[in-house]
């Protein structure tokens, strides 16, 4: 869904609803969500009330008399609107962490009446005529910056949302939006559920097939099936449980099994309804949504539809994404190839495997590793408890951006989910923050950063902080020890807390360009991979890990190993990445979907032009691609290769104030200058400008090249 002038799914300052209404909880908006009390049946009633108010607020500014100014238009649109995006958005937050039958279904019903009110509001001809009149005005010019920029990002959301349609287009361009949302929510819903339904089992006094499990995976699998009253060790498709197999297994036909299933997952190679159809089947779901992107692309007068993913980007074009992605995979080549060699040397001499499979890459390439570099991730991971690693992010983080950061209460809605406050050095507050690490049923796979308020300034004075929901999938705590994370893990965690700053750290009060609001999508993972860089800083992880059992940090030598081994394979990852990235951007541009090459067909072409890993032929990893398909980046997955040049640039300011001032990457000249020219300023200008602040210049992808070891001459 593009941004209209208020996004759906943005959040700020909000005007509490009357006291007859704080029956339902998602009517009050006085503080933080009620989340212990908001119940399915909440959902409807307050969007009942919330969508009125809001379609008033919209109909009386676009009335004939209502003068074109902010304080006429804007302001009320968007007081009027935040209600409805914040409880609208709880309810997303709790249907992705906390999925119920009745939720789902409740959510299904009102998603249709939510998105065909922001359809209604971006092809408003009345209301974007007072954005036009309004940003064409003498008074234009007296608008602060930040404002300037939410009229330009409006009109063109406005254009982007069919508001220049002829009024007899106008109802099948808003039916393509509902559909499209409807289609976005069942294949989430698929790939959840195809994720929940499977299960291997290996029985009790069957333990032999478990040679090579780490204990903490093997007791997590025991109590499993303990909570369902049985005996035996239960292994899912959720990533804890299915990842650990693949790397570790010595039982190569349980690796199988769980491969094939985990690839094949939402497919017509998935379980079988009783009357013979694929059950939960996400084909027939991406095929329809690639067709009605082409045909919004086509209505709005763009030649595809990755055209209109990229106009509020900075990429420029399709073609300038495919010209960097095949520039890089120009120089990773070699790099991959080798890797490869390697890997399939290694698994004929040393494992006995005279055909790699693709059920064997992951622990070929673990035994690979512990070989080469005398490590395992397992043994890491023992230094890594959760606690600790926490002291050692907030210890970043406030040593980096002048910050406190304090264990805070609030209701949660679930009793593993934690809650913090960031606080100024003299304890005013700045901002605050939702924990949910753990994997679990009823929960989406994957980890993200979500916003469940903005900063906004009150036209009555003063300022609402921001607050922000953070959501991993880990491995829980088991047989009564603190959990503990792979060092991935640790990496994925200071990811998220990247975005998390980027949130919580804006200084500007326009709601519509604080935090990520605004900020162009293939900028965004600029602060989130940037965090990733110092958990390969000694300074950083000397100071975050304590061994679960001995206490003890982790060892010198140990980290130097880690290390060495940072960019092991990185060629191959480098390429699987690209893979990804060209696969949906040539999915966006020139594919025919009602063609007669499928998507997977498309895949596998893809792969086999860009990899040197052969795709295994029933793979259908398309069918659970959720970034493009239900996560907002269609035609945008390459944002993450495209913002690393900008991370790794960024952080490179970092690593030569090591050299030449502090003597320590956590330089607080460096990261406060960073806060303020990066997170501060958060969408109120352009990215590149944001960068060329903090930077002095433009980026180059020299330090991206060099963090991968893939320049010239570099060892591997």
């Amino acid at each position: 869904m593009h941004r209209l002038p208020v996004h759906p799914r943005q959040t700020g300052s909000l005007m509490s609803t009357t006291a007859s209404n704080h029956d339902n909880p998602l009517l009050d908006f006085s503080d933080l969500p009620r989340f212990g009390q908001i119940r399915p049946e909440h959902v409807t009633p307050a969007l009942d009330v919330l969508l009125a108010d809001a379609s008033a607020a919209v109909e009386r500014a676009a009335q004939p008399i209502t003068p074109a100014s902010w304080a006429d238009v804007v302001e009320p649109v968007e007081r009027a609107t935040e209600p409805l995006s914040r409880a609208w958005s709880v309810v997303g937050h709790l249907n992705a962490v906390a999925d119920t039958p009745e939720l789902r279904a409740v959510y299904g019903e009102n998603l249709p009446r939510v998105t065909e009110f922001w359809s209604s509001v971006g092809q408003n001809l009345a209301l974007y005529e007072k954005y036009k009149a309004l940003h064409a005005s003498s008074d234009f010019e007296s608008l602060t910056g930040e404002r300037k920029k939410i009229l330009g990002n409006a009109l063109r959301d406005f254009r982007l949302s069919g508001a220049e349609l002829p009024e007899d287009q106008k109802p099948h361009f808003a039916e393509l939006q509902e559909r499209q949302a409807a289609l976005s929510k069942a294949f989430s819903d698929h790939v959840l559920d195809a994720t929940n339904a499977y299960a291997y089992i290996v029985e009790a006094g069957a333990e032999a097939q478990l040679a090579g499990l780490p204990e903490d995976v093997i007791e997590a699998a025991r109590e499993a099936t303990e909570r369902e009253g049985k005996t035996g060790y239960k292994f899912t498709l959720h990533f804890p449980s299915y990842f650990p197999v693949m790397q570790y297994s010595e039982n190569r036909p349980m690796r199988e099994a769980m491969y094939r299933a985990y690839v094949t997952r939402a497919s017509e190679l998935g379980p079988q309804y009783g009357n013979g159809k694929p059950e939960w089947d996400n084909t027939a779901v991406l095929a329809e949504q690639l067709k009605l992107r082409a045909e919004e692309a086509h209505m709005l007068g763009y030649n595809n539809f990755a055209e209109v993913s990229l106009a509020p980007k900075m990429a420029e074009s399709p073609a300038q994404v495919m010209s960097f992605l095949e520039d890089l995979a120009t120089r990773a080549r070699p790099h991959a190839e080798q890797d490869w060699k390697e890997l399939r040397e290694f698994a004929a001499n040393e494992l006995g495997m005279s055909e790699l499979q693709p059920w064997d890459m992951t622990f070929a390439a673990e035994r690979l590793r512990q070989k080469r570099y005398s490590f395992s991730e397992n043994e890491v991971k023992q230094y890594f408890p959760e606690d600790t690693v926490f002291k050692g992010l907030f210890k970043v983080t406030e040593t980096l951006f002048g910050v406190r950061i304090r264990r805070d209460k609030a209701d949660v809605w679930h009793p593993d989910v934690r809650f913090f406050r960031v606080e100024n050095q003299d304890g005013g507050l700045v901002a605050q923050f939702y924990l949910d690490l753990y994997a679990r049923e009823g929960k989406r796979g994957g980890a993200w950063m979500d916003d469940a308020r903005g900063r906004h300034r009150h036209t009555h004075g003063g300022v609402q902080t921001p607050v922000a929901y953070l959501t991993c999938n880990f491995s829980a705590p088991v047989g009564g020890k603190p959990a503990c994370f792979t060092h991935d893990e640790v990496i994925t965690l200071f990811h998220e807390f990247g975005h998390g700053l980027h949130h919580m750290l804006t200084r500007v009060d326009e709601l519509g360009v604080s935090g990520i609001n605004g900020v162009e999508w293939d900028a965004v993972e600029l602060p989130s991979q940037f965090m990733e860089n110092f958990c390969w800083e000694w300074d950083v992880l000397s100071d975050m890990t304590s061994h679960v059992e001995t206490a003890r940090p982790l060892p010198r030598e140990l980290f130097d190993k880690m290390l060495a081994a940072k960019n092991f394979q990185s060629g191959l990852g480098t390429l699987r990445q690209i893979v990804f990235s060209m696969f949906d951007m040539q999915l966006h541009t020139d594919f025919d979907a009602s063609g007669t090459k499928s998507v997977t067909e498309l895949a596998s072409e893809i792969n086999e032009r860009f990899h040197v890993v052969p795709q295994a032929p029933f793979s259908r990893w398309p069918n659970t691609f959720s970034h493009i398909f239900a996560g907002g980046y269609a035609a945008g997955y390459y944002s993450y290769k495209w913002a690393e040049v900008l991370s790794a640039d960024a952080y490179a300011a970092f690593e030569e104030a090591a050299q030449s001032a502090s003597g320590s990457v956590l330089d607080q000249a460096t990261g406060m200058r960073y806060r303020k020219e990066i997170l501060e300023v958060g969408g109120s200008r352009p990215a590149m400008e944001s960068f060329k602040a903090f930077r002095g210049r433009e980026p180059n992808i020299d330090a991206l090249l060099r963090h991968n070891g893939m320049t010239p001459g570099a060892a591997h």
